[in-house]
């Protein structure tokens, strides 16, 4: 097999082999994955952090071998949480790094991380290890959102999806999300009130059919942190969202699932 990794800020990922495609993810610096099938300028990938595919720019992969692969599956996982983290290359050139970026081959100790041959000084606040308090750092690191456009298929504080805003800032906390919310409404314990949440827990939405369309952050009580149009807050309770500026429901809630022990 075939991997590759981003040594870009954001690569997006189309769902088909053109430009005129729509985004359906994006990979983040450090994020590796499978290239699975080519065509002229264009690679389908699978990325081992979620398991999405889609289809990238050739240009834009940087390819690794098994070698490289094993360091960086074996090395404690370590994850950018500054909405924006420079990193020197040397003194023409630095690396934008966007939160939730991950540093792959971290070195604690030395604040260092690697790509292939390339070793950089981590700068700004990086969460790794054991977190004891995780509900704590998720609501800090969502916070730190507030504002950022809605973007279909993004991964960014420069613009996020909604599903895309629960997997990041999990992935900040070291839980792995699945990427949509159909998918990520799979995983945890669900709960029978609204009381019963804490911060940090996750809330499901569906439409008239009942398919899952919408998730968000519940912050506090009858508070929910999500990316609608922009990431905003707004309250929540058993019948859904109530959007504060439009004094109206905008979502149909489902479940609330508790995935933080």
């Amino acid at each position: 097999m075939n991997y590759g990794i981003s040594n870009l800020s954001i690569i997006p990922v189309r769902l088909e082999p053109s430009e005129k495609s729509e985004m359906v993810t994006q990979i983040l610096f450090g994020e590796h994955f499978e290239m699975r099938e080519q065509m002229v300028g264009w690679t389908n990938v699978k990325l081992a952090y979620d398991g999405y595919e889609g289809w990238i720019d050739t240009k834009m992969i940087t390819p690794i071998n098994a070698r490289t692969l094993n360091k960086i599956e074996k090395s404690p996982t370590a994850v950018t949480s500054d909405i924006i983290t420079i990193v020197p290359v040397n003194e023409e050139q630095n690396l934008m790094l966007a939160a939730g970026s991950t540093l792959p081959v971290w070195r604690p100790y030395l604040k260092q991380f690697s790509v292939i041959q390339d070793t950089y000084l981590a700068t700004g606040e990086v969460i790794y290890g054991n977190l004891k308090n995780q509900r704590e750092i998720a609501i800090q690191q969502a916070l730190k959102y507030f504002n950022a456009p809605y973007l279909w298929g993004g991964r960014t504080p420069f613009g996020v999806d909604c599903s895309g805003f629960t997997q990041i800032i999990y992935k900040m906390i070291g839980i792995k999300l699945p990427r949509d919310a159909s998918e990520q409404v799979k995983i945890g314990t669900a709960m029978s009130f609204v009381d019963e949440a804490e911060p940090g827990d996750l809330a499901f939405f569906d439409d008239e059919e009942g398919n899952i369309v919408h998730v968000g952050i519940i912050w506090k009580r009858n508070k929910i942190i999500h990316a609608s149009g922009k990431v905003r807050i707004d309250n929540v309770d058993q019948f859904g969202i109530f959007n504060i500026d439009t004094q109206r429901y905008t979502h149909k809630m489902r479940v609330m699932k508790k995935i933080i022990e």
